[in-house]
């Protein structure tokens, strides 16, 4: 099946207008990360997080002095999905449910007439909170290094530079917009935890894919249009693969679009970061990893004299 019987976009031509506009997009994300940044789910910093439903929608300003008049220092507070639903969260640790326990003593003595109940309760330690950050860290780091390693072994080296430096980008924009978009709505209430993490790094793996078509597409056209530039063999080849990259990415976008929507809070900031990351996958396999091999090659095909193959 094919979206479209024969396109002529130009792409690799307007490269460097794309480029400008990825470093934009890079940089008013970097500042919200260093500025406002996102808040970490209770999975990397340990501590207790408990979600509350109560009869009647709350005042959250009213429960964060109540908790803090019981000594709950540091406690996050805010809306889980529902109006009537709180989710809070406190680095209070204790034996058992020995802090739940105090949170709900606590809202029942300070709002006797909007009885609540505890819906889901978690709690981790700080050292397994620790060891989760940084095997995320460790995780993020070593696919980038395998898939370095593999597309520079399947294609050329340049060809594996190209390709993490696509997945930076996507990683960072996502990261960047998520910040951006952070608690604005109810929709938007995001944290780090370890179904961001695995959301991004399925980002990575589909994103990776998309590359790896399109490289692919290249070779075999550099096969056989041996007279025709690089240039215009990747233009050829982004637009040979682009129905394929259309149908493969909107069918995933449509699935996790309908999560981010309907599949409740605890599934929202997974399903937004694969929803807004197979978009800027799908683009930086175009403009990123595509567009950065033919600069490298065609600034070494200058200095040498050589034509471009």
């Amino acid at each position: 099946m094919r979206l479209f019987k024969q396109t002529n976009i130009d792409f690799m031509g307007k490269r460097k207008m794309w480029f400008t506009s990825s470093l934009l997009v890079i940089i008013i994300g970097l500042v919200s990360l260093f500025t406002k940044g996102i808040g970490f789910g209770i999975d990397f910093l340990g501590g207790t997080e408990v979600i509350m439903e109560f009869q009647t929608p709350p005042n959250i300003f009213e429960i964060r002095n109540a908790m803090q008049k019981a000594n709950f220092e540091q406690v996050e507070i805010k809306e889980y999905g529902e109006e009537n639903k709180i989710l809070i969260r406190t680095p209070k640790e204790g034996k058992g449910n020995s802090v739940a326990d105090e949170i709900v003593s606590t809202l029942q003595t300070s709002f006797p007439k909007n009885p609540s109940k505890i819906l889901q309760e978690q709690k981790i330690g700080p050292k397994v909170g620790s060891e989760l950050r940084t095997n995320a860290i460790y995780a993020i780091v070593v696919s980038l290094f395998a898939i370095l390693i593999y597309i520079g072994i399947r294609f050329k080296f340049i060809y594996g530079i190209g390709a993490v430096v696509a997945l930076f980008h996507d990683v960072i924009v996502t990261l960047g917009v998520i910040s951006l978009l952070d608690g604005l709505t109810p929709f938007t209430n995001f944290e780090i935890d370890q179904n961001m993490i695995a959301a991004l790094l399925t980002l990575v793996g589909l994103s990776v894919n998309d590359t790896v078509v399109i490289f692919d597409r290249i070779r075999e056209n550099q096969k056989i249009h041996r007279t025709m530039s690089l240039f215009d063999v990747m233009n050829k080849s982004l637009n040979e693969t682009l129905s394929r990259t259309i149908i493969t990415s909107g069918t995933i976008f449509l699935v996790v679009f309908v999560i981010f929507l309907f599949g409740g809070e605890v599934n929202r900031g997974f399903a937004f970061a694969l929803t807004f990351g197979i978009v800027t996958g799908s683009y930086s396999s175009i403009y990123i990893a595509s567009a950065v091999v033919l600069e490298y090659i065609e600034k070494r095909t200058k200095k040498s004299g050589e034509l471009i193959k």
